[in-house]
């Protein structure tokens, strides 16, 4: 959200007049919506992420990261990748540090889970999930072969389903090179704590959608909870206990931790709380110059009145274009005007050539709602650079066939290296290497 604002207001307001900031600790934005495509390899993961200094051409980039923000002085505290901590004074602030993984207190999940928030997680979960074809394709020891064939998917929502219905195609195009495994050993769980799945698309999608994922041989777990994954052995709440290699967490989000170090305003699920204007509000007192939206605000729904916008790229998007203009109004000396955005409807991927849609109250599946979500998330993507490598991505794709392979060493790289290296002061017993003194 940060990032469409900042290219928004960059473009709208004179550099004479104003600057415009960016404080990140990454040198890129994630574009969300499309890490399951990434995940299953579709794309490549460097073409979902956009780069700050690359599309922000007209904006200060600061690569650190948050630590206090104080209103009250207009100061926020910086802490760069390297050196000291330092302050930075400013007029008007936007807050969008966006979410995180909401997480429960449940015994083995700190130490088994994997998240699906970041472009690294869902690499890593990729080349996770194809290490362990390979490790039940060699092992001799039955409990382990299905330990490893078992994947399962907490929470069955967007980020979930989608993740879930990507990664079972992945296993089931790579089974095609394992002689070893049959598509009959594979197992996948789903487990969901109410009686639907998808609720963003209605339930008459919803309902499509769990015929079509039991259809695939995914078992479907509704009304149940996870309890524990100790060890990886997964107990649930219907009682059903199984071992499990590969334990995937996607069960709702909540804002991100840095409003904690803020004196700004929040509601009582920690958002922070504004007014359909995007400015921060604390009661009825407008703090000048705060401003927010995106996942980590509690924005007014002025379509559904006593609602709050959900947290979706839908509104998100369409948020930090009024928040930006917004900006521009007052520095400029008029009035900013209200986010008003009816909620379109939603799209979901099930795969390749697979999906569930409800928009506008119509209803699409299958290979139209697959295509309507791919040339929806294609459009929203920010720059034109992105977007051609998108469409590059996807025609080979379409072309050739999916690459199954996994670079596991990517979450280890150096672990090689030092393992040859001698530890300082023992004597190589080999010859020196040319050149090395």
């Amino acid at each position: 959200m940060g990032l469409y604002a900042a290219l928004r207001l960059s473009k709208k307001i004179s550099a004479r007049r104003a600057e415009v900031v960016v404080i990140d600790p990454q040198p890129h934005m994630t574009y969300q919506p499309f890490l399951p495509e990434a995940a299953a390899g579709n794309i490549s993961p460097r073409h979902s992420v956009v780069p700050l200094r690359r599309e922000l051409k007209r904006c200060r980039i600061v690569s650190g990261e948050v630590t206090r923000i104080e209103h009250a002085r207009k100061t926020v505290t910086i802490q760069p990748i390297d050196g000291p901590a330092t302050e930075m004074r400013y007029d008007h602030i936007i807050v969008a540090p966006g979410s995180v993984s909401r997480t429960l207190p449940i015994p083995g999940l700190r130490e088994r889970g994997i998240g699906f928030k970041t472009i690294g997680e869902a690499i890593y979960l990729r080349n996770h999930i194809l290490d362990r074809l390979d490790i039940a394709a060699v092992t001799p020891d039955p409990e382990v072969r299905r330990a490893s064939l078992t994947f399962v998917f907490v929470g069955g929502g967007y980020a979930g389903i989608e993740a879930l219905a990507e990664m079972e195609d992945v296993v089931r195009d790579a089974l095609r090179y394992y002689s070893e495994l049959g598509q009959e050993e594979v197992r996948f769980v789903l487990v969901e704590a109410t009686n639907r799945i998808l609720p963003e698309v209605g339930p008459d999608m919803g309902a499509y959608t769990a015929r079509q994922l039991d259809a695939r041989g995914i078992d479907l777990r509704l009304e149940t909870r996870l309890e524990s994954c100790v060890d990886g052995v997964i107990r649930l709440s219907d009682g059903d206990e199984f071992r499990a290699e590969t334990l995937v967490w996607t069960a709702g989000v909540k804002p991100s931790p840095m409003l904690d170090t803020t004196d700004l305003p929040r509601g009582p699920r920690g958002h922070v709380t504004c007014l359909p204007t995007l400015q921060v509000v604390d009661g009825d007192q407008v703090l000048d110059g705060a401003w927010s939206a995106g996942d980590c605000a509690q924005v007014p729904d002025l379509t559904k009145p006593g609602a709050y916008c959900s947290p979706s790229a839908q509104h998100a998007v369409r948020q930090a274009a009024v928040l930006a203009d917004n900006i521009r109004q007052v520095i400029l000396g008029g009035a900013p005007k209200e986010y008003r955005h009816k909620y379109a409807g939603s799209v979901a991927s099930l795969g390749l050539y697979k999906g569930v849609a409800q928009v506008y109250g119509i209803k699409l599946k299958g290979l139209p709602a697959w295509f309507m979500h791919r040339t929806y998330h294609m459009s929203r993507i920010p720059s034109f650079n992105r977007k051609v490598r998108v469409v590059a991505d996807w025609t080979l794709a379409f072309l050739l066939k999916r690459e199954v392979i996994s670079l596991g060493q990517l979450h280890a790289p150096r672990e090689e290296f030092v393992h040859l290296a001698a530890p300082a002061g023992e004597a190589n017993a080999e010859a020196p290497l040319a050149g090395v003194r």
